[in-house]
């Protein structure tokens, strides 16, 4: 299926972009400095800008006697009457999720500071300020400002006023995801290292649905995995009341909802992670630098479940110190949809502490050290399915990601798309992972999405309690619309007989024809085109459609693909189910169906029968009058090739041992 969007308009907020960003890109020709040694002092500023927004709007309500506090989800929080005795108090903010600064340490202070001071130094003192009194920031802000001229760091600090302090939280934290994909797109393949372009991040983020528990990335990078995924808690909030009309269990509120830990071997990126956490008002527990690195080090034990959970298969998820404790009772769904105590598919015997990993990781890294993780190696250790011969480190990362997950864990992942089709031993722990029916859906992604490469890759979804079929509702366990829906067989959703058992079955959706051409060397996703990305899955799963993120455009296209027939017959004659044509499919029901070159649910025999391969190419086929491009069969081409060259290799070898045992025979 081709979908390419058009070129999106510039609004308000992405003008406000791209001029802050040309001011720095102007700041850098000016200072003779590299990309990657501007590109934190520019962050630290915009950073200070959105402290001190969050700072004054705290500071009013304190100064307000009769205001109570408001705590981290806005909800009113116990103080003293004498509120004005805390506008001083780091507490008070705290309290709140918001940084205190000192008076010397305040955006507007140093903004009107008279070009003769020394403002790099001044700058640099209001960071260390800022870290002193807000201790989850110690090490993280930058400090170089002293490299730069007063005349250009005033210049910087006008043009960052600009942005209004009207601006709602959540456009700052835009602001500060555009400048770092501009940062990545400069420091070319360096900036890959640190950034994954928010699009993919958000189609990872809606097929795994992170809205409650503890998610792990252990290639975090800058963090943009944990941002998008409190950006869908906040968005995807349900509604004011229960229908019973008590209060939801829900708060949506991403920082009493998400328990935050990642990974990250470079600790300057890991420095960068925590501040961007910080910009979106998060706090997270970020192992960097030093001697981490996730091949050889599990920070968090990750593939062990938690100490305070005895756990049997299908337990709901418990929480350890370091995570909020759960406001769900035992009968509230959990954040897939299920409920505690229902039963995942028990074929794997390893279990983890996390119900979500989301990741980038570098692809085919070699020379990396097997002898240092034998010990790593077996059922219930963070390698399950073995070790490849091969020197390419994708199936370490892959059962990494499987291992740290608890029995009700999903996962979503880049991975290169040779991993799909990879042989020999990977191709062996490939079908392990598989048989132990965890791998829920692959997407293949086109060419261009990324800042540093060209090549296409796939994105692996793992949902190890696939094999348990989720409930119709809405994650918070109330009945959607869609469930009440008739289909055309006269059944509802939840009575629907079905046609595909996810246990046994994979989803494939080939999405590399779904784009929109931001510049001649990059593309991107819509928010529509995810949205309608990610409902594909919903419908597969069963789960109702979700249109938060996509609207009616995602809609439309879902609609016009997924709704079911309706009625030829004429009005007033029933149907064999009783109903008048009249009365049947408004509104219209959608059921997930195989649609060519779109999207394939397969089998485990078919994909059995074409040598375990989760490459959605195999499976998802060409769609009606459409054409194979050129693109499509040199990637074809590449795997047929690679599959001839294996199969001359076998015949090669067994060649020589029929040669070999006709001459024992002969001279025996």
């Amino acid at each position: 299926m081709t979908w390419i969007a058009a070129s999106e308009k510039d609004n308000g907020q992405i003008t406000l972009e791209k001029r802050l960003w040309d001011s720095a890109d102007q700041f850098r020709a000016n200072s003779g400095l590299k990309a990657q040694e501007y590109s934190g002092p520019i962050l630290g500023i915009i950073f200070l800008r959105f402290a001190e927004v969050r700072f004054t709007q705290q500071r009013a309500r304190l100064k307000l006697p009769s205001a109570p506090a408001r705590g981290r989800g806005g909800e009113s929080a116990a103080a003293p009457s004498r509120r004005g005795s805390r506008v001083d108090q780091p507490g008070a903010y705290h309290a709140a999720g918001v940084l205190f600064l000192p008076q010397h340490a305040r955006f507007d202070f140093l903004l009107n500071l008279p070009e003769a001071a020394d403002i790099g130094a001044k700058v640099n003192d209001a960071m260390r300020d800022i870290e002193k009194h807000n201790p989850q920031l110690a090490g993280v802000l930058p400090k170089t400002y002293n490299l730069f001229t007063s005349t250009l760091l005033k210049e910087l600090l006008k043009k960052v006023s600009e942005i209004p302090a009207t601006v709602d939280f959540d456009a700052f934290g835009r602001i500060y995801e555009y400048f770092l994909g501009e940062f990545a797109r400069t420091e070319g393949q360096k900036g890959g290292e640190f950034y994954t372009p928010s699009c993919i991040v958000r189609l990872l983020t809606e097929i795994i649905e992170p809205y409650h528990g503890r998610i792990l990335d252990p290639a975090c990078g800058s963090g943009g995995m944990f941002v998008q995924s409190a950006r869908f808690v906040a968005e995807h909030k349900p509604a004011a009341v229960e229908p019973d009309g008590a209060p939801p269990e829900y708060s949506g509120d991403p920082a009493r909802e998400l328990s935050i830990h990642g990974v990250e071997k470079t600790d300057e990126t890991g420095r960068l992670c925590r501040l961007n956490l910080a910009v979106h008002g998060l706090e997270g527990d970020i192992r960097h630098g030093g001697q981490v690195n996730s091949y050889y080090d599990d920070p968090f034990d990750a593939c062990h479940p938690l100490p305070s959970d005895p756990r049997r298969a299908g337990d709901e998820g418990a929480q350890d110190t370091a995570s909020p404790p759960s406001n769900r009772p035992a009968v509230h769904p959990s954040p897939s949809g299920r409920r505690a105590g229902d039963e995942g598919h028990e074929i794997e015997a390893a279990s983890g502490r996390f119900d979500f990993v989301l990741a980038n990781p570098p692809f085919n890294v070699n020379a990396v050290d097997k002898e240092r993780l034998k010990d790593s190696v077996g059922p219930g250790r963070r390698f399950p399915f073995g070790l490849p011969r091969t020197d390419n480190a994708n199936y370490l990362w892959i059962q990494l990601f499987h291992s740290a997950l608890n029995p009700k864990g999903r996962a979503g992942f880049v991975m290169a798309n040779s991993a799909s089709d990879a042989r020999s031993t990977e191709q062996e722990i490939r079908r392990k992972l598989i048989e132990s029916r965890a791998v829920d859906v692959m997407v293949a992604v086109g060419p261009n999405m990324f800042y540093t490469v060209t090549l296409p890759c796939t994105l692996w979804f793992l949902d190890k309690a696939k094999a348990s079929r989720p409930s119709p509702t809405s994650p918070t366990g109330r009945a959607s619309a869609a469930a009440e829906l008739p289909s055309p067989t006269g059944r509802r959703a939840g009575d629907e007989g079905d046609a595909h058992d996810r246990a046994n079955t994979i989803l494939f959706v080939d999405a590399r024809h779904i784009y929109r051409q931001v510049d001649r060397a990059h593309r991107e996703w819509t928010p529509a085109q995810i949205g309608f990305l990610a409902n594909i899955v919903r419908l597969y799963r069963r789960e109702p459609p979700d249109y938060t993120l996509g609207g009616a455009e995602a809609k439309a296209k879902v609609g016009e693909l997924f709704a079911a027939q309706r009625s030829t017959r004429p009005a007033g004659q029933p149907s064999p189910a009783g109903r008048r044509a009249e009365d049947e499919g408004a509104p219209t029901a959608l059921r997930y169906r195989d649609i060519p070159g779109l999207s394939k649910a397969a089998t485990i025999e078919e994909i059995a029968a074409n040598g375990w391969s989760l490459n959605p190419g195999r499976y998802v086929g060409v769609a009606p009058g459409e054409t194979v491009s050129d693109e499509d069969f040199k990637e074809q081409l590449e795997t047929l090739n690679e599959e001839l060259e294996t199969l001359n290799a076998q015949a090669r070898e067994l060649e020589a041992r029929i040669a070999k045992n006709v001459t024992e025979i002969l001279e025996a």
